[in-house]
């Protein structure tokens, strides 16, 4: 294992393997060829080409996330999609465009959507060295079980803004108070490409640093953590170099708080590797 390991697995994205979803000019999706052959069924909402795939059905936001939905719930009773998650993330073209549609978080894979979270490292000094709270994932988790994670980290799901979604997670994962999350400091974003079981993960994770006081100790509200533990910065590092104990995307953060603290100097061989394999080109 690597530090370029786990960024190759997050960037094994093929566009052999795929086709473009658009919605009238616009690309808002990747599909791999097994799931747009699954949507010619659906010629009312989706007209499905040898090289792409556009979205058909017209409407208002609403009306055009029910017909998508339909198609969900009909790939879910044939097992290609996994039971709704009962929230729904914006689709759009690019951050900050207007939405066109809702898709049910447990199918954004399938129709290979850009999605979009926040990941906090909570931080602290300790006797002079640098420490990093660190997650672990419930048993129960459908993604990434029993892996570790960040202290914070959520999908940004509609209704809910950037910001917004940093204090909810916050206060639900670590019991952060949101006058301490608040402080939080953002420091860029980490993107990658990746398939999966499902289909393509196309993702972006807004990234921000927060010092934790000396005395906070972290409690999960919702369920999704079962245990914190504060980790000198080095040894999280050099679990991550030495195995796969954290969550896929979450070894991308913390290769990112790595090189912004200094943990990972030039001179280490893989230095490159990291400082330009972290942010995929948006297209």
């Amino acid at each position: 294992m690597s530090f370029r390991d786990h960024i190759v697995s997050c960037n094994n994205y093929d566009p052999g393997r795929v086709v473009p979803l658009f919605a009238g000019e616009d690309r808002v999706g990747l599909l791999r060829r097994d799931n747009a052959a699954a949507l010619r069924r659906f010629p009312d909402v989706f007209a499905v080409a040898d090289d792409r795939v556009s979205l058909v059905e017209r409407g208002d936001v609403a009306a055009v996330s029910r017909a998508v939905d339909a198609v969900v719930d009909a790939l879910v009773v044939e097992k290609r999609i996994p039971k709704s998650r009962n929230e729904t993330f914006d689709v759009a073209p690019r951050w900050g465009a207007p939405v066109l549609f809702r898709l049910d978080r447990g199918a954004v894979p399938f129709f290979g959507t850009r999605a979009y979270g926040v990941h906090l490292n909570g931080y602290l000094w300790k006797a002079g060295t640098l420490h990093l709270w660190v997650g672990r994932r419930a048993p129960d988790k459908r993604v990434a079980p029993g892996k570790l994670d960040n202290l914070v980290a959520g999908g940004i799901g509609n209704g809910h803004g950037l910001e917004e979604t940093l204090l909810k997670e916050g206060e639900e994962e670590a019991s952060l108070a949101q006058s301490l999350t608040s402080h939080a400091v953002p420091a860029g974003a980490v993107s990658y490409r990746m398939e999966n079981e499902l289909g393509i993960r196309d993702d972006v994770l807004f990234v921000f640093d927060l010092e934790i006081p000396a005395d906070f100790i972290p409690k999960n509200q919702d369920g999704e953590i079962v245990h914190f533990e504060l980790m000198p910065a080095s040894a999280v590092l050099d679990r991550v170099r030495t195995s796969e104990d954290f969550k896929f995307n979450v070894n991308l953060v913390i290769l990112d708080f790595a090189l912004r603290h200094g943990l990972l100097r030039p001179d280490h061989p893989e230095y490159l590797d990291v400082a330009t394999g972290l942010h995929r080109p948006l297209d």
